[in-house]
């Protein structure tokens, strides 16, 4: 099914690209998720490969894939370890983002692409505990203060994932003098910047989704990169798609290991392997059915994205109904690929039975991990009541005609 969604000869090469790393990854995803150990080896083969420079533009040395493309390679990258598939997934969406929408000044975006070129990695680090999800609108605790030609940045964040390897933090901080939050590019050698290691958690386990610590962090005036408006009522990012992407690769792994077992499994009970028996069937033909349905919502929602940017950079005409109208295919893509990826996983270890229970079965793994997805934004409950109230504005507007 899969490959009905791979559309040009880039996308095929860098799949087979990926593939050369199949073997290692999926060999060593059982002692990541065990130790809780960051796949720091994983990080550097990629980065050998230029994959952290998938989503920069051609133009200034990275490979220019859009949002379609990117989530063809988070998908397989997740099915290898979904542990590094989203540690490096941040990296894609963030660079991704910046230079779709020119979020900082040009000589700062053209600086900056070349230390991506040389394979930084980046990751916006926003989540703080007091705050919740920086979706829902919380002040941020960390602040930024002027002093002479410098800013001077305090405070903690949370879920910081890939700490071990980012090269930059983007860190939302309050400025008082301005009243308002801006995005600091902070590097990590910087005094004062360090992480606390307070992740221990049952899924993902391997992401290094750490505290990030900042006292008396000193940054350059240029280094306040993003003022955002606070005023607008909506924010279309549809490189966050790469993040259910990567639960889809986990799903699909799931289905990979169910259909093997089914196929070899043959207890002495039957004549045959267990694949031949109607219930397995019935399970193993609702996870094709719950994989061809998160696809076509996550490409065809990607497809639509790009098109829609697509549209904004020729200069053409587009109306805030268009942009709330892709970004609720945006957030549903989310909620149907991660509830999806949850089902997908279940009826696989419903396939296998207990043996799926064991440590030593990667099942069990991947049932922990797509549970996180989730805890991504948008929530599921923000999703639905945008849903709402585009359906209520719609009636109301057709009503009023």
């Amino acid at each position: 099914m899969k490959q009905l969604f791979v559309k040009t000869e880039p996308q095929r090469f860098w799949i087979e690209k990926l593939a050369t790393l199949e073997e290692p990854f999926k060999k060593a995803a059982q002692q990541i998720d065990e130790q809780s150990q960051f796949p720091l080896e994983h990080i550097h083969q990629l980065r050998q490969i230029g994959y952290t420079k998938l989503t920069l533009p051609k133009q200034l040395g990275g490979e220019g894939f859009n949002v379609y493309d990117s989530i063809l390679l988070q998908e397989t990258l997740g099915s290898y370890d979904g542990s590094t598939a989203l540690a490096i997934g941040w990296t894609l969406l963030t660079v991704g983002e910046l230079y779709e929408n020119q979020y900082w000044e040009p000589s700062k975006l053209s600086a900056f692409a070349k230390e991506v070129e040389k394979g930084a990695i980046i990751n916006r680090a926003v989540s703080e505990i007091a705050t919740g999800s920086p979706i829902r609108g919380g002040r941020p605790g960390t602040s930024a203060k002027r002093e002479g030609d410098h800013w001077v940045i305090n405070g903690r964040k949370s879920y910081t994932t890939g700490s071990f390897a980012l090269d930059y933090f983007l860190t939302s901080a309050w400025i008082e003098e301005k009243e308002q939050i801006g995005f600091f590019l902070i590097h990590k050698d910087n005094s004062g910047v360090s992480i606390e290691e307070t992740w221990d958690v049952m899924a993902m386990r391997g992401t290094a989704s750490h505290d990030l610590v900042l006292e008396n962090v000193h940054v350059d005036q240029s280094d306040l990169v993003e003022l955002p408006n606070n005023s607008a009522s909506f924010k279309l990012n549809g490189w966050l798609l790469l993040i259910p992407a990567t639960y889809l690769g986990i799903a699909q792994a799931a289905q990979d290991y169910a259909l093997q077992f089914a196929n070899t499994h043959s207890p002495n009970s039957i004549k045959g392997t267990i694949a031949s028996l109607p219930n397995v069937q019935s399970l193993l033909g609702e996870i094709e059915l719950e994989l061809a349905k998160a696809r076509f919502t996550l490409y065809g929602a990607a497809q639509s994205y790009v098109e829609f940017k697509g549209k904004e950079k020729e200069g053409k005409r587009v109306t805030e109904e268009e942009k709330i109208t892709i970004m609720n295919a945006v957030n549903v893509a989310k909620h149907v690929v991660t509830n999806g990826a949850i089902q997908v996983v279940d009826k696989a270890m419903r396939v296998v039975g207990a043996k799926s229970l064991q440590r030593t079965n990667p099942l069990q793994r991947f049932y922990r991990d797509v549970r996180a997805g989730l805890h991504n934004p948008p929530m599921d409950d923000i999703t639905i009541k945008k849903l709402a109230e585009s359906a209520l504005q719609e009636t109301a507007k057709n009503n009023s005609l």
